[in-house]
């Protein structure tokens, strides 16, 4: 007789609970769930990020293609990573930024291996889209564990309030109401991404 294969269930986590994993148990889990969105603190609380709805998808698509645009226009200079690619924060936290841009000297840098799995570094750039579902605070919070991390530049993007938040080393967040364009200032020089499709 043949036995029908175990069915999965469904694991609810109360908002005050953490789970705990370490960077093995972290791969191994993101390995076999490649369709959930996982990120891990550094401290080694699991985050569960379930796939986007409609309206962020369009709009992380569009981040992603002027970011290609960019780089593939500018002669491609270093590597541009989209929502799907995880990166190994020197803290130890994982987190996958909506889009991130990498200099070719600290790509070129890694071995293929580390090229291959979880990059082990922060990227130079970073960007973050928010959700309805995301708490602000929370987002907040990463990007400035991006930037004590090593990146130069960061955005915060709040399309519900059309507002972005710009971090740098050193400098205090710079707050934008409703700009209509972003520059990529010195870290990618001539990259700028219209927020025309963004707030829409």
């Amino acid at each position: 007789m043949v036995q029908a294969p175990p069915q999965p269930l469904w694991l609810q986590l109360p908002h005050h609970l953490a789970l705990q994993v370490t960077p093995e148990q972290f791969a191994a889990l993101a390995a076999v769930n490649r369709e959930l969105h996982l990120e891990r603190t550094a401290t080694g609380e699991l985050i569960v990020n379930p796939p986007t709805g409609g309206n962020t998808g369009k709009r992380n698509w569009n981040i992603a293609g002027e970011l290609y645009l960019w780089w593939r226009n500018a002669q491609e200079p270093g590597e541009a990573f989209d929502s799907s690619t995880g990166f190994e924060l020197p803290n130890g936290a994982n987190r996958s930024p909506d889009a991130a841009w990498v200099s070719q000297t600290r790509w070129d840098a890694l071995t293929p291996e580390q090229q291959d799995s979880f990059i082990p570094l922060c990227p130079d750039f970073v960007v973050e889209l928010g959700s309805k579902n995301d708490n602000l605070k929370d987002l907040r919070a990463k990007m400035e564990e991006y930037r004590e991390n090593g990146a130069k530049l960061g955005w915060l993007i709040d399309p519900k309030h059309k507002r972005v938040e710009i971090y740098r080393p050193g400098q205090a967040v710079e707050v934008l109401e409703n700009p209509s364009h972003l520059s990529g200032e010195t870290v990618l020089p001539g990259f700028s991404l219209s927020l025309r499709r963004i707030w829409a």
